[in-house]
Parts: C-alpha cells; sequence; structure tokens
C-alpha cells in the first residue's frame, strides 16, 4: 500500500489480503478492510470494484457507512451506537461459526486464540 493514499481509488493487496481506501466522505481517513472468508470481499466488474459488507467508519469523527458497487458509493444509514454493537458482535459470531465448521480440530495458533479470547 502506498503512504498516501488517493481520494476515490481502492488499493487491494492480494499478498496481504487487504484493501484500502480514503473513507467516502471527505474526511481523510485511512480505511483498511481485510479480506477473506470473514472479513470483506471485493469483486471486480466492468464499472468498477464492489466490496461487501457495508463499510461502517464507527471508530472515525464521521461515523461514515456506505457501499461501493461497481466503483460507485452509495450511502448507507447512520448506525446508533447500539446497532454498532449488535453488528460487532454479529460479525464475532460470524467468525466462530466459521471456523468451527472449517477448522474442528484447533491448530495451536487456534488454541492459542481460544486462550487470548477467554482472557477477555
Amino acid at each position: 500500500m502506498p503512504k498516501q493514499l488517493e481520494r476515490a481509488v481502492l488499493y487491494v493487496s492480494a499478498e496481504f489480503e487487504t484493501a484500502a481506501h480514503l473513507c467516502a466522505c471527505g474526511c481523510g481517513a485511512k480505511v483498511r478492510t481485510p479480506l477473506g472468508p470473514t472479513e470483506w470481499a471485493i469483486r471486480e466488474t466492468e464499472a468498477g470494484p464492489t466490496v461487501r459488507p457495508s463499510i461502517g467508519n464507527w471508530q472515525q469523527e464521521c461515523r461514515s457507512h456506505y457501499l461501493i458497487t461497481r466503483g460507485s458509493v452509495k450511502w448507507a444509514g447512520r448506525w446508533s451506537e447500539e446497532k454498532v454493537l449488535a453488528g460487532r458482535t454479529a460479525e464475532q459470531n460470524r467468525r466462530e461459526v466459521y471456523f468451527e465448521e472449517n477448522y474442528p480440530e484447533p491448530s495451536i495458533s487456534g488454541r492459542f486464540w481460544n486462550w487470548l479470547k477467554s482472557l477477555f
């Protein structure tokens, strides 16, 4: 990823399974989205990239929420703090189900991850 990101450009690193762009609201915040089966996915189309799920900048002052669809930003509704917390819980539940179904016998790193989760 370049240190300086350009406005309206989605940078994708297949090697590091991540994407980055500047927040669509114009605030200048760098937005990084990990890519993978439990994170975001990017689909290339002739009109431009589509990113799913939506991008919610809950930790930024702007709290922007949008989708990138066929190279265009589609604004989504603002979320309350309760909805953000519910969304984060749902994401974590989806991750846990995915890994339980696909990696039933925890590896050393899986056991370490489970141990870390137990601390919080």
